[in-house]
């Protein structure tokens, strides 16, 4: 009887639906970008500061298993092993770039509003996953993705920032 009142939601796939699948595209363009702008700067790598390049070196650990862990089975031992990989670079890469004042010295910038954001929810991916929280965990990844990595990417890539600087320039 009362499965005639209450007729439980349908079990949504975890398999990547169309904008993790766009995500994970983003993210592999953005990938690419970065080590072209890279190789165009590498007359200026002397004066960048070690921060710079450890800020670098965690967000590019992240934009290479981004595309993996969107499009690739959900639920397994290397997602998980990934999955924490993945989290404690953006937390790094959020961490450093607190301390990353390249284009603004002394000052933080606009970005530095999505660095928080990305200390405050990067322990909710790992707390979502443990607890089975898929919609949660899955929203979670998605905004971080979206924010911290695609819309943040956009931004380092005007010309008044490094990576920009050195595409652009």
């Amino acid at each position: 009887m009362a499965s005639i009142f209450f007729k439980p939601k349908p079990v949504r796939s975890i398999a990547p639906d169309w904008y993790e699948k766009m995500l994970a595209g983003v993210a592999a363009v953005l990938l690419v970008i970065v080590i072209i702008a890279l190789a165009k700067g590498h007359a200026d790598w002397a004066q960048v500061p070690r921060g710079v390049w450890l800020h670098l070196a965690t967000i590019m650990v992240a934009l290479m298993l981004t595309p993996y862990m969107l499009l690739r089975p959900r639920g397994t031992p290397i997602h998980r092993l990934l999955g924490k990989v993945w989290v404690v670079a953006m937390t790094a890469t959020a961490a450093i770039s607190l301390f990353v004042r390249y284009s603004n010295p002394g000052h933080f910038s606009f970005i530095h509003i999505l660095s928080v954001f990305v200390l405050i929810m990067a322990p909710r991916v790992w707390l979502t996953a443990r607890s089975h929280n898929l919609a949660g965990h899955r929203g979670t990844v998605r905004g971080l993705v979206t924010g911290a990595l695609i819309v943040a990417g956009y931004f380092t890539l005007l010309e008044t920032r490094l990576l920009g600087h050195w595409l652009f320039g």
